[in-house]
């Protein structure tokens, strides 16, 4: 309570003063509170303006709720006299008007136009670049043109730049008879971006007139592809004579011969879909071709024992050749196609590995031994000398079509000497059966022989190798089967052939006779010198002599044998170790013949993988890659106890170890640093892909400080690039292994 300035007024008493002492608020100036004084002959009570700085006036306190408006006033009153706090408020609302500009915009208002495409092949390329994607020009292009290629790419595919070249090389030696088109299918504006939906690039289509598209997916070399467009430009050969029929026929791909007769109409009835059909086998598979082939006349198709025009022949090299079943199956382009794939013969495949992830080399491994054999192929090349000498071995390793019987009704018109001459030694004994009861005056008298296949010739058997154990085993399978021998009655010497019941690749020949008693002996000398070792079949000429030495006369063999062990033919059905045969392009595949343990310039290189025994032999890279090479390597393979090392690979960037704390061993130094060491070894087994051995490093390092003395070495080694004998090695990476002094 304060007295005005006049000093004559009277003190008046707010109600807003009567509500602080109920915790309104108070506003002090100094010490006392202070009060609202009504001025001097007024009835209403009038506020006094506050002293700046102390808030708003008292009366305004009393209703405590505001208009939006006045705090938006009060604010604005506020920042005018703080130029800051205005400041602050324009940047914050520029930010605030930016982000919102940004949020909501479209993604076509802030992503920048492509730019259009530039021409993908030079101007004076014979390909018709249409680097815009005129998918729908190229079609109209396509019907004016026999052959037709087309290319289809994106810019910035780094396959698509690298066939460029490829696709140019062949277009220049091809242009006048095939048409070549390039496509940029990655322009969205283009129409084959929008039509058509790719997943790789490039893709080379091609087409032969109104058929196709035949899509190329070898390897992107212009010998590969300039083969691939001549074998689409004449999908049939011409078999004009005997001459290239035996050429056709000894090709290393399987072949189809169709014979229709030209002589009545220029295109006879079922030509057409005999040449579709070779366009259909492209289509289906592009790396196993069937070749196709017609011939004209009736003696050429005679040959091959086609008579009626129309027929179509699949030639087998070792199985028996086949004629398309006419009243079986529709003649129509599908069904041949399907039906040579299906009863082709491969005998050599080729493999292509195309370098990205691919099952393809482990499917093939895991069907059982293979042969790699990496040679430098030319596909365009008219003569191949080497693969026809690498073609002849592998015909010889799979003829397992040679039997006793066969040899002997094919050679039945030559005289006993050429004959015997011709024919193996083989590990034979007499063996007499006793009847079931004494009266009888006859007994079958049997000659037991060794052989080592059922069907085939048998495995030649010099006098050393012919020992009791062998007649012994084949005597026990012999007893097995006597009550067959004993009801067995026959005038004739009859053969069969029975298994071993020790190896299941073991088979015997016993060949018996009925005979009189008193006859015993004089038939032992004299009968077998009569008798020839046949299969499943009677003798069909007994003037033939052929002499069986038992195991127990002591007679020298005569010198009219020839011994052949060590020949490869049918040693596929000779062998429980059947070898699968693949050819690989060293121009492309160089690098797995690198991992495999290949070396040297001229990139000829043969090895051998048994995924399931884990271990690969390689041949002797002194030795030339040529036949006789190769069959000596495929027969030491086949032996029961193989002469082969393994071949151990080995880290080739690392030599002779260098003085370190710890020492980097690899394959070749192995044994100089662990085995032949005058100290103990300490030895890791580490790879660089094991987590756990990165983790293990700084612990054997520290391992290594602490227990460095000259009477040890600590060394690791990388078995990922490096094979160790099968008694070092490990089963789990990290290992650690402690080779002592001398032990």
């Amino acid at each position: 309570m304060c007295a005005d300035g006049g000093g004559g007024g009277r003190v008046t008493t707010l109600p807003a003063l009567s509500r602080l002492s109920h915790g309104s608020p108070v506003y002090r100036r100094g010490c006392a509170p202070f009060a609202l004084v009504a001025a001097p002959g007024c009835d209403e009570e009038k506020p006094r303006p506050a002293p700046l700085g102390l808030g708003p006036p008292l009366c305004s306190i009393s209703g405590m709720q505001r208009p939006a408006w006045l705090h938006v006033k009060r604010l604005l009153s506020l920042m005018g006299r703080r130029p800051d706090l205005l400041c602050g408020a324009i940047a914050l609302s520029c930010a605030l008007v930016v982000a919102l500009r940004f949020t909501c915009s479209r993604a076509k208002d802030v992503v920048m136009p492509a730019k259009p495409p530039n021409p993908f092949f030079p101007a004076q390329s014979p390909v018709v670049d249409l680097f815009f994607g005129q998918i729908d020009y190229a079609d109209h292009l396509r019907r004016n043109s026999d052959i037709t290629l087309f290319f289809l790419y994106a810019p910035w595919c780094a396959q698509s730049i690298a066939a460029r070249e490829e696709i140019e090389h062949v277009a220049n030696k091809l242009a006048d008879q095939v048409l070549f088109v390039a496509v940029n299918c990655w322009w969205h504006q283009g129409k084959c971006r929008k039509q058509r939906s790719f997943f790789y690039f490039p893709v080379i289509n091609l087409y032969h007139r109104s058929f196709g598209p035949i899509e190329y997916k070898g390897p992107l070399t212009a010998g590969y592809i300039e083969k691939f467009v001549r074998r689409v430009m004449s999908p049939v050969l011409y078999v004009p004579s005997v001459e290239k029929l035996k050429d056709f026929l000894s090709n290393l791909e399987p072949g189809v011969l169709g014979f229709f007769e030209f002589n009545a109409s220029p295109q006879p009835p079922g030509y057409l879909t005999f040449f579709r059909s070779a366009l259909h086998s492209l289509q289906k598979d592009y790396i196993h071709t069937i070749r196709f082939g017609v011939i004209t006349h009736q003696a050429l198709a005679k040959e091959i024992s086609l008579s009626s025009s129309g027929s179509v022949y699949l030639h087998r090299s070792l199985s028996s050749s086949l004629v398309y079943p006419n009243h079986e199956m529709n003649f129509t382009a599908a069904n041949i196609c399907k039906w040579a794939l299906d009863n082709r013969q491969t005998l050599l495949q080729w493999i292509r590995p195309h370098g990205g992830k691919s099952l393809l080399l482990n499917n093939e491994l895991k069907k059982g031994p293979a042969l790699l054999m990496f040679i430098p192929f030319n596909p365009v090349a008219e003569e191949q000398p080497l693969l026809d000498e690498i073609m002849e071995v592998v015909l010889k390793y799979n003829s397992c079509t040679e039997s006793p019987h066969a040899d002997h009704q094919e050679q039945g018109d030559l005289d006993s000497a050429s004959f015997i001459a011709l024919r193996p030694l083989p590990c034979c004994n007499t063996v007499v059966l006793p009847q079931w009861h004494l009266l009888s005056r006859v007994q079958n008298v049997c000659e037991l022989c060794v052989n080592q296949s059922r069907g085939v010739s048998p495995r030649t058997v010099t006098a050393p190798h012919c020992n009791f154990l062998d007649i012994a085993a084949a005597l026990e399978s012999f007893y097995l089967k006597e009550q067959f021998f004993l009801n067995f009655m026959s005038t004739v010497k009859e053969c069969s052939n029975f298994l071993s019941s020790y190896s299941p690749y073991f088979f015997y020949t016993a060949c018996c006779q009925t005979i009189s008693r008193g006859l015993i002996a004089f038939t032992t000398s004299q009968d077998n010198a009569s008798s020839v070792l046949s299969s499943l079949g009677k003798v069909p000429h007994e003037n033939l002599s052929h002499i069986m030495p038992h195991i127990e006369e002591q007679g020298q063999v005569p010198s009219t044998y020839h011994w052949n062990n060590d020949s490869i033919t049918g040693l596929r059905c000779r062998t429980n170790k059947t070898l699968n045969m693949y050819l690989l392009d060293s121009n492309l595949s160089w690098l797995y013949a690198e991992r495999l343990g290949a070396s040297g310039h001229e990139r000829l290189f043969a090895a051998i993988i048994d995924l399931k025994e884990e271990i690969h032999y390689i041949l002797d890279q002194n030795q030339p890659l040529v036949g006789p090479a190769l069959e000596v390597f495929i027969q030491n393979f086949s032996k029961v106890y193989s002469p082969l090392r393994r071949h151990l690979a080995s880290d080739p960037a690392l030599g002779t170890p260098r003085p370190q704390l710890i020492i980097e061993v690899t394959t070749s130094t192995f044994r100089h640093v662990v085995l032949d060491s005058r100290k103990d070894v300490l030895l890791l087994f580490y790879t660089t892909w094991c987590g756990f051995c990165a983790t293990l490093n700084h612990i054997f390092i520290r391992l290594t400080q602490l227990l460095a003395t000259d009477s040890l070495i600590v060394a690791r080694i990388n078995v990922a690039q490096n094979d160790l004998p099968w008694e070092f090695m490990v089963d789990g990476v990290p290992t650690i292994m402690f080779f002592p002094q001398n032990r």
